[in-house]
This record gives structure tokens, C-alpha cells and sequence, in this order.
């Protein structure tokens, strides 16, 4: 996952030498990061539903399989044009988290599987690799090769991963789409796909372009922006089984009741000190660790929805949640086109977080006897 997050965040970190050789606009700078999210979040559904089917393992070794030739060929491309569409494939390299989730919750029991999925999440980290190491490789090889580079090394991962793993047996019974589906009659399927939109969204929306607001606010090079987006996704990264823990030992709905209301303080912080580097900073490691550990909470529920569906659920979850980092770097940059500064964007997070921390109060979930329900 690590390997596979690094290439569904390779344009980040590249954006502003991509905006300058092309002569974009802020806009779209921002779609060149986000248009790998669109992808990699609408295809987690029906990946999630082809590993239940098909096996986890076989479905994971074919997407990174096929995101290896994007990644080459993105390195030949000579228009924006190019770029965008080759862009857009790489984007399956982010579907490696739903199937992961897939693979691995079958091998332990649901007592374990809030620890398990957050040690999992940690794969998130190929997010900080990309922001630390791919400015550098552009700066001493050429921008081609931030792709070429990568290539390489998930074609080298997909053959580790296949020859190092096993699946476990199909079950006798192979659910139909329609079967596979149902899960979205479950109010709680929705009710964590919006917390999963707050958490995981604003760790992918704050991982990807992240390197473009410090650059822009703070005049820093791509390689010291990369530095610091690097120790945010890691703080969130690292802390993300802790999160799944507590929610194991103490309870998901309390832990997660707790962690919106630490991001509504941050976002409202952040809005407020964007001029000042030290205070913004210190916020913005709040709120990563914060993300992080609502990710490992949010997630110790999902696999608890329809156990024998846990592949769907996944999928569906965890492409709401994709969604939610798709959106906010574009409002940024139209807000930082409108505005002249990112502060709104803030506010309208600790605001949609208000709204998260509202519905939870109001209506818990409630785990029976291996169903999930929401109660009030």
C-alpha cells in the first residue's frame, strides 16, 4: 500500500513545476492533483465487490499490474492534455486500500480488527514518501522520472506481493451484485461513509495539496514544502491504529465524538493563524493526528456493517471518503483565486465538522450481534 499510495500521490508534490511548464492556472494546478482521487475513489466500489468475488489477492496484484503503464507512459507525455488523461489512471493505484481491506479482515477475528485496519491504514504513508522524495528526484533527474522512478518500483512490489502472499479460500457461496449491494440499505453504511468523507478526505485533501498552500502562503521550495506535508502524513499516519484501538477499548462512537470536536477547534485555528507559520503549523500536526485517528476509529465499525459483505461496504466507504479529498483542493483554489487566501476553506471544514459531530450525537451505531444498526 505503501508503494501504491506513493503513485496515487505522485502529482502533489509536482504541482507547481507542473503549473510553471505549462502555465496553469490555480485551478487547474488543482486538477492535476485531484483528478488521480476522482478514479481511485468511483472505482473502489466495484473493486471492493471484484475481491469478495474473485479474491483480494489476485484483484490487488492486476491494479498494480495495470497503474504501472499509466506512470510510464505519464513520463513520455509532452501536453497538459496528456498528462491529465494518463493522470486519471493512475488514479487505480488508490483502489489498493479497499482491497487491502478486503484481504486482510478475513484472516482475523472483529475484536482485533479495529488494531488490524489501522496498521493496514498505515500504507497512507506512501502519501509522505511521495511528498519527501519526489521533489528531489525531479531536482536531480528530471520531472519524467518522478514517474519512471515509481513505475519501477511498483512494478518490482507487484511481483513481491503476489509470489509473498496467499488467499485464503473462496467461500461456497458467491454473492450476485444485487446481494453485494444490499448494504446500502443500512443507514449506518451512509452515516460512516460522511465521517469517513471528514476524516480520510481531509487527510488525502490535506496530503495532496498541502505542498501547494505552503509554497504559496509561505514561499517555501517543493522540497522543504515536501519535508512538511511528509511529517504530516506521518503524525496522521502513525497514529491511526491508535485510533482503531481506542475505538476497540472505549468505544468508536466516543472516540470519534471527541476527535470532530478537536477538528472543529483546529480548523477554526488554522483559518485564523494562516499568516503565522508557527501556530499554522502546530495546528496543522493537531489536525493530522486528529484525521489520523479518525480514520482508525471510523473504519473499526465498517467491517462490522454486513460482515459477509465487508468487501462492499469497504468499497462504498471508503469511496465516499475518497470523494471527500476530491473536492476541497479544488474549493481552495477557487477560493484562493476569489479571496486572495485559503481562511474560508477552513471555515467551511470546521463547519461540515459540525455538522459530522451533530449527526453523532443525535444518532449513534449502535453493533448487535454482528449487524450494524443506527439508533436513536
Amino acid at each position: 500500500m505503501i508503494i501504491s499510495f506513493a503513485v496515487w500521490s505522485v502529482f502533489s508534490p509536482i504541482a507547481s513545476t507542473i503549473q510553471e511548464q505549462y502555465g496553469l492556472s490555480e485551478t487547474q494546478r488543482s486538477l492535476i492533483i485531484v483528478i488521480p482521487i476522482l478514479l481511485g475513489s468511483i472505482m473502489r466500489i466495484p473493486m471492493g465487490i471484484i475481491a469478495d468475488k474473485y479474491g483480494a489477492r489476485k484483484v490487488y496484484t492486476f491494479t498494480m499490474f495495470f497503474s504501472v503503464f499509466p506512470m510510464i507512459a505519464a513520463g513520455f507525455a509532452n501536453s497538459f492534455a496528456a498528462l491529465l488523461f494518463w493522470a486519471f489512471l493512475i488514479g487505480m493505484a488508490g483502489t489498493t486500500f479497499t482491497i487491502a481491506i478486503t484481504y486482510v479482515t478475513k484472516w482475523f477475528p472483529q475484536e482485533k480488527q479495529g488494531l488490524v485496519l489501522g496498521i493496514i491504514g498505515m500504507g497512507n504513508l506512501g502519501t509522505a514518501v511521495a511528498s519527501f522524495a519526489i521533489p528531489s528526484i525531479v531536482n536531480v533527474f528530471g520531472l519524467q522520472w518522478a514517474f519512471w522512478g515509481l513505475g519501477i518500483a511498483l512494478s518490482i512490489m507487484t511481483v513481491i506481493f503476489w509470489f509473498g502472499t496467499k488467499e485464503l479460500p473462496r467461500p461456497k457461496e458467491v454473492k450476485t451484485l444485487k446481494e453485494a449491494l444490499s448494504v446500502t440499505k443500512y443507514k449506518a453504511t451512509w452515516q460512516l461513509s460522511l465521517y469517513y468523507f471528514l476524516t480520510f478526505g481531509g487527510f488525502v485533501a490535506f496530503g495532496f495539496y498541502l505542498p501547494t498552500l505552503l509554497q504559496q502562503t509561505f514561499q517555501m521550495t517543493a522540497v522543504n514544502a515536501g519535508f512538511y506535508v511528509a511529517i504530516f502524513v506521518v503524525a496522521a499516519t502513525l497514529i491511526r491504529p491508535l485510533g482503531g484501538y481506542l475505538a476497540d477499548k472505549v468505544g468508536a462512537n466516543q472516540v470519534i465524538a471527541f476527535l470532530f470536536l478537536g477538528i472543529i477547534l483546529s480548523a477554526s485555528t488554522m483559518a485564523l493563524t494562516l499568516e503565522q507559520f508557527s501556530y499554522f503549523s502546530i495546528s496543522c500536526l493537531i489536525m493530522a493526528m486528529l484525521l489520523g485517528a479518525g480514520n482508525g476509529a471510523v473504519f473499526k465499525l465498517v467491517p462490522e456493517v454486513s460482515p459477509k459483505n465487508t468487501g462492499a461496504v469497504t468499497g462504498i466507504i471508503s469511496a465516499v471518503g475518497g470523494i471527500g479529498g476530491f473536492f476541497p483542493p479544488l474549493l481552495m483554489g477557487m477560493v484562493k483565486e476569489l479571496t486572495g487566501t485559503y481562511s474560508l476553506g477552513f471555515v467551511f471544514l470546521a463547519v461540515f465538522a459540525a455538522g459530522c459531530l451533530l449527526l453523532n450525537l443525535l444518532s449513534f451505531i449502535k453493533v448487535n450481534y454482528g449487524a450494524t444498526q443506527v439508533n436513536k
